[in-house]
């Protein structure tokens, strides 16, 4: 499609665009492009400049390296955990037994919710997939409502208990003001199911992504044992063959051409990540799995003032759990005769990945 057809119509998608240079301007653009297309609010993912401006500046402050410093040995313990449960068996599906509660223990720890709310959450994100894929919009809103009453709940047990923002993250938001007023419900519930829905669903598939990688590429498993200092960028890199997500929307406010099309005032834009990311114009032998490649165009993380702004806990999450999962581990395999299933649209990854590992002899 980046060849034959960059911008491509589709009454599923409208407007798609697959070039990497197409989608970095469509991103720098916002002017040009809105990010206002949802039908709910949506705190700040669907609000352009000046509106979106003072509710980012409050959320970057979440993802701040002190804050980031200060989760990270919560974060381990929960990867850790993982990691040894992942040992206790022969052979796991490792996207439903550790990729997928990796996810959920992770958010619910950086928010300061209950472990009670693991399983609800690994059960609501499945619904929430399932609908989405099906497009039924019945239900999902009913799932959205549901997952309003879970929010809900956490904010009245907070303000009946008197929870100053000291108290763990969620409460911290709930002191927050925005144009000289405090937050209300609905815009601090919007900001955490925008958190919690986004963060689940990419970092469940970016552990799976990253699991299959190293189990099909044991040299350079075998690498990154020596030298752990390159985890980072080989999680960039192999995020960058392999996204966690498929593709954003954006609404055009105006009348504008793109790659030879004319595209209308108020049309649908759909920027596919996980092509303009292997565009062999800006990355060359896009598909080969490179340490010294320069990913300073990469658009995992996005660009423009929606670069994702939990972008920081994103990377931490990543680098903690396959420190973990390498440190734990000499080997980590396919299991033969299984099946590795993909997932399907809109959400990337893996559905089912079948591994087994050999344990780690060095003392930890």
């Amino acid at each position: 499609m980046r060849r034959r057809c960059p911008v491509a119509y589709s009454t599923l998608l409208g407007w798609s665009l697959f070039r990497h240079e197409d989608v970095l301007r469509v991103l720098l653009d916002p002017k040009t492009f809105s990010n206002a297309v949802s039908q709910h609010l949506s705190v700040p993912n669907s609000m352009d400049p000046p509106e979106h401006t003072p509710y980012r500046r409050i959320i970057e402050r979440y993802f701040s390296s002190g804050q980031m410093t200060c989760f990270e040995p919560l974060c381990r313990r929960i990867a850790a955990r993982l990691v040894k449960k992942f040992l206790q068996r022969e052979e796991t599906e490792f996207i439903t037994a550790i990729a997928l509660p990796f996810a959920v223990q992770a958010q619910c720890a950086f928010l300061g919710w209950p472990p009670a709310l693991h399983d609800l959450l690994v059960r609501w994100t499945r619904r929430n997939h399932e609908a989405t894929r099906a497009q039924d919009r019945k239900a999902m809103s009913e799932i959205a409502r549901e997952f309003e009453g879970v929010i809900d709940d956490l904010l009245e047990t907070r303000l009946e208990a008197g929870a100053g923002p000291e108290a763990d993250l969620t409460a911290a938001l709930m002191h927050e003001k925005v144009w000289q007023r405090p937050l209300s419900n609905e815009e601090v519930a919007s900001i955490l199911r925008n958190w919690t829905v986004g963060e689940i669903g990419s970092i469940s598939a970016s552990v799976g992504i990253l699991a299959q990688f190293l189990a099909a590429h044991p040299k350079i498993q075998t690498q990154l044992r020596a030298q752990p200092g390159l985890i980072p960028t080989a999680i960039e890199e192999i995020l960058r063959i392999h996204g966690p997500l498929v593709a954003n929307r954006r609404i055009t406010k105006r009348a504008v051409e793109i790659g030879g099309r004319n595209i209308a005032a108020g049309e649908r834009i759909t920027l596919i990540w996980i092509s303009a990311n292997r565009d062999e114009r800006v990355f060359p032998e896009p598909d080969t799995f490179r340490l010294d490649r320069d990913l300073s165009q990469s658009l995992l993380w996005g660009a423009g003032v929606h670069v994702c702004p939990g972008a920081p806990l994103a990377r931490l999450e990543l680098r903690v759990f396959l420190e973990e999962l390498l440190l734990g581990t000499r080997r980590i395999a396919l299991v033969p005769g299984t099946e590795t299933r993909l997932a399907t649209y809109p959400a990337s990854g893996f559905a089912a990945v079948h591994l087994r590992a050999d344990p780690t002899r060095r003392p930890r």
